[in-house]
């Protein structure tokens, strides 16, 4: 058994990629999504991809997936009903929140607040106490939890969330409703705060632990029925889900902890571009994942993802390690339209999705769209995916002519313009991650994939000086290939809240050790060899008083050679670099964390037969394009039969089967010793001042 299987499930389609650890071989496969169940779309395209590798699903080892089942719950508010058990005089945390409206001074006269997750009537205080030292100032009251309980079984809540002040010092009463809760509601998932998030403030931590609640539900019943019908497929390899995080996690913690999937899907595209860079060579990366309906962006700095601490989906942002992924809606299916007041050309955030489609597609969408301009324009050839696939040009030019007539401009002006714009939206979204951080863009290669993003690519790098410009191997299935290339992943927190100054490295590591203990324990559980397991450790660090920190690695070698000092010294550097300016306060260490991670797979990139550089075997025909104002001839290409080291001048289309690459005029395209596309600008000499 040494396959592995990589399933990504988004919003149109469904990517499986079949990788064998042997010897590197892959098989991948794109099936239509099946938004009402999406474990229906995942056995088809199993059954369709064993089928072609003549691989039997007994012999895959590892089901790897990244989902968008507990985004999606959140997003469309069809999470469960929970209830919450909070401290006497606590019952309005969740609605006292904190005092954060969004958008900049008087965007937002009047801004409706979201409703809480846990209702208001669905809180119930029980008396008992713990000060912030850990000791019990008051003992529970049994009876009161019991009634409380009683209380929210009438009401028919369907998930609970235990979360007492100071829990995360001492969880010992949380601990006890838990068990108390077992007794009184059977069969209601428990979440508990210490468990799901021991840090303090106590808002986030009731909010990330509410959160988890509510969507604990809907994954729980979507794993286990994934889970039997693959079985029934005789797949019995080990099923593990993508973390936020860019990390995996076995399906049974998943159940339990789905607050850690929140961000699953796009974190595919970022591990699995690492798993590129690594192969090409390629240390620093700014990541472009175009889909249908958005982008989503993230910054790769020396092999390593930048991460941030909370996951935002829409208007929720819980307490939960994620990569620093940032969505804009720009994408294929983005619609463009001019509005009466303005007359001015947008494209975007609405989306014609997967149905209707662009018009293109001739699947009833009648609004053009951004795949629309790039038909009428010759960037997407009419037959698609090897002529299985026609494209209705005739049909986008209609719809593109519209926007023309609005402008008063040639069809091909529009068509441009709204390319343009949408690139545009794309490099908004990359100087967030890049510029906005004090990262040079110029320092980075970009990174194109999912359906749409080597379309793209090419013309974002120019905006952003960003180059080579990336196309990698089946960019199209790219977030798959990062679910079947990363490794376990497990961390644990405790919040430690000492001024550096009163702090021993002794003190530290008391803590650090206990927590790696714990880590390590849970990747064990799940079945990871403990010579594979290694620990990482981040602390958090602030200027005293100040409301926010700066996390930052450490590690026990570099604790012991350069001591407290040593992570003041990093903080001080990291500070500088964000904010520009530095604090003569006294710093505050305080959270600490520990990360557990098991070996990612050693799993080689297929070598590519060596060419003398001349493409022309992979030529399909001639070809004609609108590029910088004018009619250029192109010459479109078979991905598949290119070799390494040939070298394609733009303008040109590379066709595959699940992705189309765009060469602009002005720029030259290499094809590297694993088969990624480099395109960059041809007179290096002067574009290199």
């Amino acid at each position: 058994m040494t396959y592995r299987l990589g399933v990504d499930v988004g919003g149109t389609f469904t990517d499986l990629l079949l990788f064998d650890e042997k010897n590197g071989k892959f098989w991948r496969h794109k099936t239509p999504s099946t938004p009402h169940d999406s474990s229906e779309g995942i056995l088809n395209g199993v059954k369709a991809i064993t089928e072609e590798a003549g691989v039997p699903a007994g012999e895959i080892a590892y089901f790897l997936h990244g989902t968008t089942v507990a985004t999606n719950a959140v997003l469309e508010g069809k999470g469960a009903k929970v209830g919450l058990v909070t401290t006497e005089g606590y019952r309005d945390i969740m609605q006292i929140a904190r005092s954060f409206v969004p958008g900049g001074l008087a965007a937002w006269i009047v801004w409706p607040k979201p409703q809480p997750l846990a209702h208001l009537e669905d809180t119930v205080e029980v008396p008992g106490r713990m000060g912030a030292d850990g000791e019990e100032v008051r003992p529970l009251d049994e009876d009161a939890v019991r009634a409380a309980l009683r209380k929210l079984k009438g009401q028919g809540i369907e998930a609970l969330t235990v979360s007492l002040i100071n829990a995360y010092v001492n969880g010992a009463h949380e601990k006890r409703i838990g068990e108390i809760a077992t007794e009184e509601l059977p069969g209601v998932p428990v979440s508990l705060s210490h468990e799901v998030l021991p840090e303090m403030q106590e808002y986030e931590r009731t909010l990330s632990t509410v959160a988890n609640a509510a969507v604990r539900p809907v994954v729980s019943k979507y794993v286990s029925n994934l889970r039997t019908k693959l079985e029934d497929q005789g797949l019995e390899g080990r099923l593990s889900l993508l973390r936020s995080d860019g990390g995996l996690m076995s399906s049974q913690k998943a159940e339990e902890h789905p607050v850690n999937i929140l961000m699953s899907g796009p974190a595919g595209g970022v591990t699995g571009a690492l798993w590129v860079a690594k192969n090409a060579g390629l240390t620093n990366i700014l990541t472009l994942d175009v889909g249908g309906t958005s982008t989503d962006v993230a910054l790769i700095e020396g092999l390593e993802a930048r991460r941030v601490r909370t996951t935002d989906v829409g208007h929720l942002s819980v307490r939960a390690s994620a990569l620093d992924v940032k969505t804009v809606g720009a994408g294929g299916g983005s619609i463009a339209h001019v509005p009466e007041l303005t007359k001015a050309l947008r494209v975007g955030p609405e989306s014609a999705g997967a149905v209707p489609g662009p018009v293109a597609y001739n699947k009833g969408g009648e609004l053009p769209t951004v795949t629309d301009a790039n038909v009428v324009l010759g960037y997407l050839p009419e037959d698609l995916l090897g002529g299985s696939f026609k494209l209705d040009r005739e049909g986008a030019k209609k719809a593109v002519q519209t926007i023309a007539d609005a402008l008063g401009v040639s069809l091909m002006e529009a068509a441009r313009g709204i390319i343009d714009i949408v690139n545009e939206n794309m490099f908004g979204a990359l100087r967030m991650i890049s510029v906005q951080q004090g990262y040079d863009p110029r320092e980075f290669a970009l990174m194109g994939f999912g359906g749409a993003g080597p379309l793209h690519v090419n013309a974002v790098a120019k905006l952003m000086g960003s180059w080579p410009a990336v196309s990698p191997v089946s960019p199209g299935v790219l977030c798959a290939l990062g679910d079947a290339t990363t490794q376990m992943r497990t961390e644990t927190a405790r919040s430690f809240s000492k001024l550096a100054k009163d702090t021993s490295i002794a003190d530290l590591e008391t803590v650090l050790d206990e927590m790696a203990d714990q880590t390590r324990g849970e990747l064990l559980a799940d079945g990871v060899a403990e010579d594979q397991i290694t620990t990482q450790f981040e602390v958090d660090v602030r200027y005293a008083g100040q409301a926010f920190e700066v996390p930052l690695t450490i590690d026990k070698t570099v604790l012991e050679k350069d001591g407290i000092e040593g992570i003041l010294k990093r903080f001080d550097e990291e500070h500088l670099r964000l904010f520009t300016f530095n604090m003569d306060t006294p710093h505050e260490i305080v959270n600490l964390r520990a990360v557990a991670l098991g070996q990612a797979p050693a799993l080689p990139a297929a070598e590519l037969p060596k060419g003398d550089g001349d493409p022309s075997a992979a030529k399909i025909r001639d070809h004609s394009l609108w590029m910088d104002g004018k009619e250029q001839a192109a010459v479109i290409y078979d991905r598949s039969k290119l070799r390494q080291g040939d070298t394609i001048p733009g303008p040109a289309i590379i066709t595959e089967m699940d992705s189309t690459t765009l060469v602009e005029s002005g720029c030259v395209a290499t094809i590297d010793a694993v088969g990624n596309i480099l395109i960059n600008p041809q007179e290096t000499d002067s574009a290199e001042g």
